[in-house]
């Protein structure tokens, strides 16, 4: 028996191919505000435990959203958390451009830039052969591999948007940030240690940190836990793999297209990923913004507002991703779905330390 006609897909994102049912779809603003309302005051709560507990805020936002997860029984909450897990989300990708600029790559050095690249490249390909040895779909292999490589929740919310829910559900997504999370509170706490024990000198440990942790945040906190110019490289190191966020999903983007192309358009599976008309408009908007960021050095000011904004669109983003997950899916994935996290981290981490020990 087919389901309800109100269930059935309505619609679906240009760029993301994310599934749009009609109790799902932002219709009108008024709509919207329940589900935004509820996603923002735990994206409150967990702001609050986040600085008085010293947890990482994404990390704080997507376990109280996982709590909430019964809340995605409520139909009158879908047009909200739906509107903030996809449109939030790509606003806050397209502001993380404010901090970055063309000058970054200068101040890396060929040498270390020519090593991260193959570092992410290998990682992202850690990522697929352990999806494709464990039997899983390619796709997961590349979403967690590629979230890894380059900069962790940021960059796993802008492949999902091109791989999309119909590819890879939100319960096999979420179990991704969790996996990256995981992994990179652990290399928070040992990778600054890792680095003193084997005595490497301040950019040594700097690149090995910048280039190793996933998450932003946790990558400059763990550089500067080592000293103060280590801190300096991991932020440029680190920022350096934001900064190729956009050119990496655009060719993630080539690549479903003509993978969509070569298999025929009755291929569900990649063809229904695939953006059709050019790039997504979020990671114009972080190429516009990291050039117009170079060309005229915007001000200190509007920099921290922007990363500010950022930050809160991309938490109200997994908040809202977390509370619309299949809890039930989730729970029956088994660890075998952690795998690629796990086999990315350990490719990104003891490649970046063979890179550091020869800077």
């Amino acid at each position: 028996m087919s389901e309800p006609a109100r269930n059935l897909p309505m619609g679906a994102d240009l760029y993301g191919e994310l599934l749009i049912t009609a109790d799902d779809r932002p219709t009108t603003i008024r709509k919207t505000i329940p589900g935004l309302l509820l996603a923002f005051i735990a994206s409150l709560a967990a702001a609050w435990l986040s600085e008085h507990y010293g947890v990482p805020l994404i990390l704080m936002g997507l376990l109280i959203g996982l709590g909430l997860n019964f809340v995605n029984q409520d139909k009158r909450l879908a047009p909200g958390l739906t509107f903030a897990s996809q449109t939030l989300l790509r606003i806050g990708i397209v502001l993380i451009g404010a901090k970055v600029t063309l000058a970054q790559f200068g101040a890396l050095g060929l040498p270390a830039f020519g090593a991260l690249l193959v570092i992410m490249l290998s990682v992202i390909a850690a990522g697929i052969l352990a999806a494709k040895f464990l039997k899983q779909d390619m796709l997961f292999g590349l979403l967690a591999g590629g979230a890894t490589a380059i900069c962790g929740a940021s960059a796993a919310l802008a492949l999902w948007s091109l791989i999309g829910e119909k590819r890879i559900d939100q319960a096999r997504f979420t179990l991704v940030l969790v996996g990256i999370f995981m992994m990179s509170a652990m290399a928070l706490a040992f990778y600054p240690a890792i680095a003193g024990i084997l005595e490497l000198s301040d950019r040594q440990a700097g690149f090995l940190i910048g280039a190793s942790i996933h998450d932003v945040a946790q990558a400059i906190g763990g550089g500067f836990s080592y000293s103060q110019a280590a801190g300096e490289i991991a932020t440029i190191v680190k920022l350096t793999r934001v900064a190729l966020l956009a050119p990496l999903v655009a060719i993630f983007a080539i690549w479903l297209r003509a993978q969509a192309k070569k298999t025929g358009a009755d291929d569900v599976t990649l063809g229904s990923a695939v953006p059709r008309f050019g790039l997504p408009w979020f990671i114009i908007g972080f190429i516009l913004l990291v050039l117009v960021n170079s060309m005229f050095n915007l001000p200190g000011t509007l920099v921290g507002y922007s990363q500010d904004l950022a930050s809160w669109m991309l938490l109200l983003s997994v908040v809202a991703t977390a509370m619309k997950s299949n809890m039930s899916a989730l729970l029956t994935q088994g660890w075998r779905s952690f795998v690629p996290v796990i086999a990315a981290t350990a490719v990104a981490f003891f490649m970046a330390l063979g890179a550091a020990m020869l800077l």
